[in-house]
Order: structure tokens, then C-alpha cells, then sequence
């Protein structure tokens, strides 16, 4: 287990548990990133040990997180943290990070009794409304019930847990373990019961268990065990609600009634249909419903026990050798007719679909956040008030974007979100700024290893002449040391241990020795007097030890003179 208090993925504080499944422990938490609270979604220790399961569960919680829409509780993130379990072994345990919803369960609404009707049929008309978009988006819920469904203060339907039943029915989980993770039957469709593929009818099915529950007070079938309960959804019929609740209508059992076919083709068929007629049914009318036609049939399969007519003539003929196929052909310019007639048809939806343009109107209920980058934070928050978008300053260095300009958004701009996200504004504080260390007179080598890692770039190498100091030692850095943007080059100056002497030939000795003893040569100076010369005594220099150019620090220069 998780303890209060733990950080998940370095941003979501654990706080206080607020709910207990078969599957999963949820706790209510903080994004310390957006300062928002968050339901925290801890799987079971038992269900994680299975990698198959871990796998599944994340990309299902993936799919789930694209679906935006107000009657569905958001999937903002999800992953997997490291746990020490009592035995010492670690293991990876998956969480989920949801919307928090203010407001209660409707299993726990239903235990206090059955609903009013008209209250009945505006929470069946929110989780249809569900229904159909994730159903639109190819996403079928599988575990429809009030344990999943949750009423806001405010009286807001929100339904939970897209595609965490199938991450659990796809995974390798042992019998022993579904039946533990989805603790009853009372809502399974006759052909979840019989292990058989599931659809879109499969939803309705149990939303029509769910409509029954809220206007009996209890689910239409109930047994010692979930075997039994599983077997009366396939083969028992249900009584209508009102045999439990004489305060229910005629139009609702009808509504009901048809919900909870066992044959998928007899039932719903989407769930606009099913809400249209909770809609009638909620006005006092009995709506009418008409057989299912063949295009229901084409969309979902053949339904379940019908046989085609030419499939039964073939029966017929297999049984009977004694028939004699009497129907003559249908005349060859018939046959072309339907050939041609289809070509043109083909033709002519090609033609359509080329010539269709992309849409670019968004939904009323939803938002593209705006390109912001350049702008202040000031008309980047207007700009997402206007679309009903909340704004979250964020301040970070740019080397590129200057200070106080949006660097950009999270989610970044063209993304559909939901009125009232939280859009992350990131503003820049301008170039980060380091001091640049003081290398004077440390070997080139350190001095490079230094730069970097105060997280500039090291630059060139320029070697100068220096009087003092000694040879590869550093003299300075351009830029000086100080505060500098991060990642500046900086160039460096190197002695060379050397310096430029000059010719001193025609000067004066005393002007030529105070030249060697400057401070820009300091070299040693070796007075020599010439006796045999012919110029007169004190003459300038006639020659010089060293010749003109670099020669080495502190050198001795040999300055003949003449003595007369």
C-alpha cells in the first residue's frame, strides 16, 4: 500500500482514502504543479503482479484520457510507482489521476430508496449523453453501474472508469480475480454472462439495469451468487419496475422492459435511440418501437437465430432432391443495368467525398487553446477568459523569448479541451544568469573544466605575452568574470611565457635599462662597457645580447656600450 502523504511521479501528493473497490483504492490528492485536487486511483497490489494487466490497464487509461466531455469524469494522467510490499519485494503498482468530483455515488443515492421518476430519467439521460459520445469515440465502457456513476452537489451526472473494465477483461486475471474485481453480476448483459463479444448494446443493456435500480430500488435479478445472477440474465425476465414501485408509469416499464432484452437486436440499438425514448416516456407517453431493419443487421451481424431466405432455400434443397428450381434468370439487360447503376453510385460518392472540406467549426462544448507565445501574461489570460479557459502562471528562464513574453502553454496551443481547464501559461523570466568564475592563473585545463561546470561554454585559446606569468597559465577570460547568461562562450587568454623585446641599439644605457626593467618586459639588464671604441664616452648602445623579438621571462640581455 501507498502511505499517506507519498509523492507520485515527483507531482501528486496521496491525501486521505476516499473510496474503496474490488480493484482499486481511491484517494482524494493534490497536482502540486497546478495546485488542483485530484482523485488518485491505486490499483490493487494483486491485480498489479500481472505485467499483461499493467500493460493493458495503461494504454486503456491512455484511451480513456482523450475522451473530454462534461457527463465524463477526465483522465488526466496515469503511471506506475515503485512499492516495497511487507515481504520486502518490489513491485510496480499503477495508479490513475482523475477529475475530482464533488458530489456521491449513485449506488449510495439508490440505498437510501428508489428515485423519484422524473429524477430517474435525467440521470439516465446524463449517462446515455455518456454513452453516446464515448460510443462515438469506439470506446465501450463494459461496467455500466451505479458504483460507477457519481451525482455532483449541483446535480451534474458524471460516469467513471472508461476502459478499466477492459483492461481487466482483456488481461490474464484468473476467474477468482474478475469475480473479486467486479464484485456482482447484477448488471452484466446476457452476453457478458455467456463469455460471448461485446458492443455498444452491451452498454445499454446495463444502463437499462441502472434505470431499473433507481425506480424499484434494487437491480432485477438477485441471487446467492453471482452464477446465479449471471444465469437469470440470460434466461429470466424481468418484472416490470412497477410491480416493485406501483409509482412508476406504464412508459417507463415499456422503456425498461425493452433495455433489458436478451437479444441484442431486440433491444436498443444506440444510445440516442434509448434516450429519445427515455425522453418520451419521461413526458407520460408510451413510445412505439419498430422491428430492427437490416441496416441495424448489416451494422452489428446477422441477429442471433435468424436464417436468410437463401439460406433457407438451400436448406430446402438439401433436404428435398425431389425440388426443381423453377425461378427463371433475370434478363441480361437487367444485370447490366445493376452493374452501371452501381458504378455510377460509386462514382458519384467519390466525387462527394473529394469535394468535401474539412471542418474547422469546434464544438459548443469545447475549446482550441489559443496560440500565445510572444504575448504578456496579461493578454494571455484575457485571451483564455474569452474562451471560458482558466490561466496558471508559470514562470521559467528562456535564452530566446524575452522576459515577461508567454514561452508557451500546457496543454500546448491547438489542443481541444473542455471549458474551464486549467491552461498552464509558461512566462519567461528572461536568459538565466550564473557568475562566471575567476580562472586568473590556474592551468588552461582546469580553468575549461571550471567554465563548464559553471555551465558556460568553453571558447578559444589566445596565447599573450605576460612578464609574470608562468607559461599555459590563464591571464583572464573575455567575458570577465561575473554574472553572465547561461551557456555564454567564454575565450580565454593564456600566457605564453614570454616577451616582445625590442631593438635598444642608438639609445641611451640608462634609457635602454629602464626599458628592460618596465613592467611590461622585466628582463634582467647586463650593463658592458667597450673601452676600445672610438665614440666618445656615455655613447648609446652598440648591441644587445638578445636580437629583437620574444624571448623568454626574466632573461638576462647583455647591453654593450662604449666606455671611450
Amino acid at each position: 500500500m501507498i502511505e499517506e502523504g507519498r509523492l507520485l511521479a515527483g507531482r501528486y501528493r496521496v491525501g486521505a482514502l476516499i473510496g474503496r473497490g474490488g480493484m482499486s483504492d481511491v484517494h482524494i490528492g493534490t497536482d502540486s504543479r497546478l495546485g488542483r485536487a485530484v482523485a488518485i486511483k491505486l490499483l490493487k497490489p494483486s491485480l498489479a503482479v500481472d505485467p499483461a494487466f499493467r500493460t493493458r490497464f495503461r494504454q486503456e487509461a491512455q484511451a480513456a484520457a482523450r475522451m473530454a466531455h462534461p457527463t465524463i469524469v477526465r483522465v488526466f494522467d496515469a503511471g506506475e510507482e515503485t512499492v516495497t510490499e511487507e515481504n520486502g519485494h518490489e513491485t510496480q503498482l499503477p495508479f490513475i489521476i482523475m477529475e475530482f468530483v464533488d458530489g456521491r455515488l449513485l449506488k449510495d443515492i439508490i440505498s437510501e430508496g428508489p428515485l423519484d421518476s422524473a429524477e430517474a430519467v435525467r440521470i439516465i439521460d446524463g449517462v446515455l449523453t455518456a454513452l453516446e459520445y464515448s460510443h462515438r469515440a469506439g470506446v465501450v465502457h463494459r461496467d455500466i453501474k451505479p458504483g460507477n456513476i457519481m451525482i455532483t452537489r449541483t446535480g451534474q451526472v458524471k460516469v467513471m472508469d472508461f476502459g478499466i473494465a477492459r483492461a481487466i477483461s482483456d488481461s490474464s486475471t484468473t476467474v477468482a480475480q474478475t469475480t473479486a474485481i467486479l464484485g456482482t453480476a447484477s448488471y452484466f448483459s446476457p452476453e457478458q454472462a455467456k463469455g460471448e463479444s461485446v458492443d455498444a448494446r452491451t452498454d445499454l443493456y446495463s444502463a437499462g439495469v441502472v434505470l431499473f435500480e433507481m425506480l424499484a430500488g434494487r437491480p432485477p435479478f438477485r441471487g446467492d451468487t453471482p452464477v446465479a445472477v449471471a444465469y437469470q440474465h440470460v434466461s429470466e425476465t424481468p418484472v416490470k419496475p412497477s410491480s416493485i414501485n406501483p409509482k412508476v408509469s406504464p412508459a417507463l416499464d415499456t422503456v425498461v422492459l425493452h433495455a433489458l432484452a436478451k437479444d441484442r437486436f431486440s433491444r436498443y440499438q444506440s444510445a440516442v435511440e434509448f434516450r429519445n425514448d427515455v425522453e418520451t416516456a419521461g413526458s407520460g407517453q408510451i413510445p412505439v418501437h419498430r422491428p430492427v431493419d437490416d441496416s441495424a443487421a448489416g451494422l452489428f451481424g446477422t441477429p442471433t437465430g435468424a436464417v436468410s431466405s437463401s439460406e433457407l432455400a438451400l436448406k430446402q434443397l438439401s433436404e428435398d432432391q425431389t425440388m426443381v428450381r423453377t425461378q427463371r434468370r433475370p434478363p441480361v439487360i437487367w444485370i447490366w443495368a445493376g452493374i452501371v447503376s452501381v458504378i455510377v453510385i460509386v462514382i458519384a460518392v467519390m466525387f462527394w467525398v473529394f469535394s468535401l472540406s474539412p471542418s474547422t467549426e469546434i464544438p459548443d462544448n469545447s475549446r482550441k487553446v489559443p496560440s500565445l507565445t510572444g504575448q504578456s501574461y496579461e493578454e494571455a489570460q484575457s485571451a483564455l477568459l474569452d474562451l471560458d479557459l482558466t490561466a496558471l502562471k508559470t514562470e521559467e528562464s528562456s535564452a530566446t523569448v524575452p522576459a515577461d513574453q508567454v514561452i508557451r502553454t500546457d496543454p500546448p496551443s491547438g489542443t481541444i479541451v473542455v471549458p474551464q481547464e486549467v491552461i498552464t501559461v509558461y512566462v519567461s523570466t528572461g536568459a538565466e544568469m550564473a557568475a562566471v568564475p575567476d580562472v586568473s592563473n590556474q592551468p588552461i585545463d582546469a580553468a575549461q573544466a571550471a567554465i563548464t561546470a559553471a555551465g558556460f561554454t568553453p571558447g578559444s585559446v589566445t596565447k599573450e605575452d605576460s612578464p609574470t606569468v608562468a607559461a599555459d597559465l590563464v591571464l583572464r577570460t573575455d567575458p570577465v568574470a561575473g554574472e553572465h547568461e547561461v551557456g555564454s562562450t567564454i575565450n580565454f587568454f593564456v600566457s605564453n611565457g614570454m616577451v616582445t623585446l625590442g631593438d635598444l641599439r642608438g639609445q641611451s644605457l640608462s634609457a635602454a635599462t629602464d626599458l628592460l626593467l618596465g613592467t611590461t618586459l622585466q628582463l634582467v639588464p647586463v650593463p658592458e662597457p667597450d673601452y676600445d671604441c672610438s665614440e666618445k664616452p656615455g655613447s648609446p648602445v652598440t648591441t644587445q645580447s638578445l636580437p629583437p623579438g620574444q624571448v623568454p621571462q626574466k632573461s638576462e640581455v647583455t647591453l654593450t656600450y662604449c666606455a671611450g
